[in-house]
């Protein structure tokens, strides 16, 4: 007797998800309220990506003695843009940078992007919105670096780790797929944000 092998292979192992009443899931399966091992990484990198926005806000505005002095904060009347775009060596856009380093609007558009977009991190509600803005922040901020330059202005060695993928790139990446995937719907509030009108009707709010 012939013994015939299946010609559909598994695509891999995969954690199976938990149900918030014990029972176990089909993997791959969605389901409304399911706790998928998935989700629960998401949402994990969801929250502390806003961490990561929420510290820089809060660092800048405070002036905590990590990256920005004591007393050297915005209340302090510091600038948060004054010492980074002003210390800008490199790249197409160095003039540029420099002329907004300190300006009133590039620190209220900074410092609200670095608010608004950790709070909509740490909460799971726009997503969509968050993703576009910390995308353009990050962007910006890669050519400020511009990594891809072996050498500053000046002629010294701009001490690059990587001419393309930096940090800022894969920041980029992670606030892009945390939207793709609805990362707010699990330990946040992403479900009741989507059920509000306005959200409902404007798609991009999500």
């Amino acid at each position: 007797m012939a013994v015939h092998q299946s010609t559909h292979r598994g695509s891999g192992f995969r954690l199976p998800s938990f149900r918030r009443d014990g029972a176990v899931s089909v993997p791959g399966s969605v389901e409304a309220g399911a706790l998928t091992a998935r989700a629960c990484v998401f949402a994990s990198a969801r929250v502390l990506m806003g961490f990561v926005f929420l510290w820089a806000f809060l660092d800048k505005t405070f002036g905590f003695g990590y990256a920005t002095a004591s007393g050297k904060g915005w209340v302090d009347g510091g600038s948060p843009t004054e010492g980074f775009l002003g210390h800008v060596a490199v790249g197409p856009m160095e003039s540029t940078f420099h002329s907004w380093a300190g300006a009133v609007w590039a620190d209220w558009l900074f410092m609200l992007g670095l608010l608004g977009i950790g709070l909509a991190l740490t909460a799971g509600v726009a997503l969509r919105l968050a993703a576009f803005a910390g995308t353009v922040m990050m962007a910006l901020m890669w050519v400020a670096e511009w990594p891809p330059a072996k050498h500053l202005s000046d002629g010294s060695a701009s001490m690059s780790t990587n001419p393309f993928a930096d940090y800022h790139v894969v920041y980029a990446v992670v606030l892009v797929a945390l939207a793709a995937v609805s990362a707010g719907n699990v330990f946040g509030l992403g479900r009741l944000w989507a059920r509000l009108p306005v959200v409902r009707d404007h798609a991009w709010l999500r």
